[in-house]
């Protein structure tokens, strides 16, 4: 595929690095679009999703650290943060929340491009991103991060919402106790089973006619949960 059939949205806020974006983005073929604040980010992406996209950290209504999460909840192709942070702790915690590069300010437009080519080139697109997911009377709207039941908006708190989420993009499989910890909690409570309990408890208080008979969040005795597919 050629540059020109990718779509990069840059998101950042100061204007002369947007332009040098833009003019060096450009010149090697690439369609772009540019969001100077989180908010409008999110509403781009979820618009017209892109190819990639180029994250800096520093924005002045929501932190890029929480932007690079918000748009993982649904988002699938690369994030390469651009940002003048260069602590090893920042670089973690982005890769850890799913950014697939990280380059530091200053850079050098050759070495930009070549990430960027390298992102793209390992990148699997099968189609349009997701952006809500409907089983039975349940909808959950990824971008606005709104559930409802039927007609009515049910309200979680974040920790459900990302236990929800998690079990959304494994649809139908059966995950394990350490697995859903792993993801939600972090990896230094991959042992708290009782969490996990309560948690899965509270949803289905929320979302299940009938929690006692879950039809949307199973059981699967002894090793983990699954969230059904179909309903």
């Amino acid at each position: 595929m050629a540059p020109g059939d990718h779509h990069v949205l840059v998101i950042e806020d100061e204007l002369p690095i947007r332009r040098f974006l833009r003019a060096s983005l450009a010149s090697a073929g690439y369609r772009v679009s540019e969001a100077e604040s989180g908010e409008e980010a999110f509403k781009m992406a979820a618009r017209q999703p892109p190819d990639l996209v180029i994250l800096d950290l520093g924005l002045p209504d929501v932190d890029g650290q929480d932007v690079l999460e918000r748009l993982r909840e649904w988002y699938t192709q690369p994030i390469l943060v651009l940002s003048a942070r260069d602590q090893e702790s920042q670089k973690i915690r982005a890769l850890d929340h799913g950014a697939d590069d990280y380059v530091t300010k200053p850079f050098g437009v050759g070495e930009l491009l070549a990430r960027i080519r390298t992102a793209l080139r390992h990148s699997r697109r099968t189609g349009p991103e997701a952006t809500s997911f409907t089983v039975g009377d349940l909808r959950v709207d990824l971008t606005a991060r709104l559930v409802y039941r039927g007609e009515t908006e049910v309200h979680l708190t974040p920790l459900e919402y990302k236990l929800l989420v998690t079990m959304l993009k494994h649809g139908g499989k059966v995950l394990t106790h350490r697995f859903l910890l792993r993801e939600v909690w972090g990896p230094g409570n991959s042992q708290e089973n009782h969490y996990l309990r309560v948690f899965v408890a509270g949803l289905r208080r929320k979302l299940e006619t009938d929690p006692a008979r879950p039809r949307y969040i199973l059981t699967e005795q002894g090793v983990g949960y699954r969230f059904a597919a179909e309903a």
